[in-house]
């Protein structure tokens, strides 16, 4: 054999282990984790090469950091939750602005009874679970995948539901289309699973509207799931006091609110744009299309912003997110994706479909 021939038939020899292997393929250096400045190989054959060994240890995890942001978010959570359940036992209306500081975050009445606190238990604790879900699914299948990642970070904000969600940073480069793929929708999927048996829970727990109930100050829209839910509780619990009331005539108890903001989550996460679940979804499938589907989803939401202001919002940070990734490359584009991942991006067009609502607020100040 010709000195010319041997790399062909090495970096064959490559493929072909590695296609036998799988995903765990013993490879010299193929999970490595690299620095995140690394460069990413984008052909095949420098794709099967042994990565060099990162320069220096991981970086360490602020686990005082992870508790901390966990402890301050479960405080905000407590606040909100605590209001929720006193209106649930009261018959009061769900969401009251009630001139405070900040609007629907009474801190104040928190502060004036230090033991309304413990009311907020149950939406604090099934929102957390429904997040911390979410977020460990990224997480797990960064581990299995060998890259490296932080674990949840928790982010307390004094908003209508006591945070701003939880994230983690994944700080190394993700190898494969495949890979993108699973981390990705490994989210939405966890955290949509563990929402939807919390729902199916809740909704036994919610009740009637009482007679005379004053309006609320802010509506919550309906997700097709919520419908989905109602007509398997009329089903299977046809004698229950709220199977055969229209959704509108429900007064939803607090952990089907904490179920509720799971799925707004979860569609938010699944918009097809940029660096969002959904987006790195899309680049798993068509890498060169990811470009032009997510700048069709801004404009999408800025036509919606005429029925919720909010999606505008969401617009704007879209654009911002698609410009300072312009140039990214999210994974190699070989090999590419296997077939076997499509089933599961039709799960996440259902899910989307499940879970987006065209005007999830709706205010009425009294």
């Amino acid at each position: 054999m010709s000195n010319n021939q041997q790399p062909v038939r090495h970096a064959f020899s490559l493929l072909v282990v590695a296609s036998r292997e799988g995903p765990r393929c013993a490879l010299p250096g193929f999970y490595r984790m690299s620095e995140l400045n690394s460069p990413i190989p984008t052909s095949t054959l420098e794709y099967y090469h042994p990565l060099p060994e990162p320069v220096g240890r991981p970086p360490r995890e602020r686990y005082w950091l992870h508790a901390l942001l966990l402890l301050a978010t479960c405080f905000t959570t407590l606040v909100v939750g605590a209001r929720m359940e006193f209106n649930f036992l009261n018959n009061l209306p769900p969401f009251a602005y009630e001139g405070e500081w900040l609007p629907f975050f009474p801190l104040g009445w928190i502060v004036a009874q230090p033991s309304r606190l413990l009311l907020g238990v149950p939406f604090s604790a099934t929102l957390l679970v429904i997040l911390f879900s979410h977020e460990m699914g990224h997480y797990l299948f960064c581990r299995y995948y060998g890259v490296r990642a932080t674990l949840p970070f928790f982010i307390p904000a004094p908003t209508l539901i006591g945070t701003l969600g939880a994230v983690i940073r994944i700080k190394a480069p993700i190898r494969s289309r495949a890979a993108l793929f699973d981390i990705g929708i490994a989210g939405p999927i966890a955290g949509f699973v563990v929402a939807v048996a919390t729902l199916g829970v809740a909704m036994m727990l919610s009740k009637p509207l009482a007679p005379g109930i004053g309006p609320s100050d802010l509506q919550l829209g309906f997700p097709a799931i919520l419908h989905v839910m109602h007509r398997i509780l009329r089903s299977f619990a046809p004698g229950h006091a709220v199977a055969a009331l229209p959704l509108s005539r429900i007064y939803l108890h607090p952990t089907a609110v904490a179920a509720w903001v799971g799925m707004f989550a979860t569609a938010l996460n699944l918009l097809p744009s940029s660096q969002l679940d959904g987006g790195h979804i899309v680049y798993a499938l068509w890498p060169r299309a990811h470009r032009v589907i997510s700048w069709m989803t801004v404009i999408a939401l800025i036509y919606l912003g005429h029925r919720y202001v909010g999606w505008r919002v969401w617009a704007g940070l879209l654009i911002i997110m698609n410009v300072m990734t312009f140039r990214v490359e999210q994974a190699p584009e070989y090999p590419m994706l296997p077939a076997s991942r499509w089933p599961l991006a039709v799960l996440a067009a259902i899910m989307l479909a499940l879970t987006f609502t065209i005007s999830p607020f709706q205010m009425t100040w009294r």
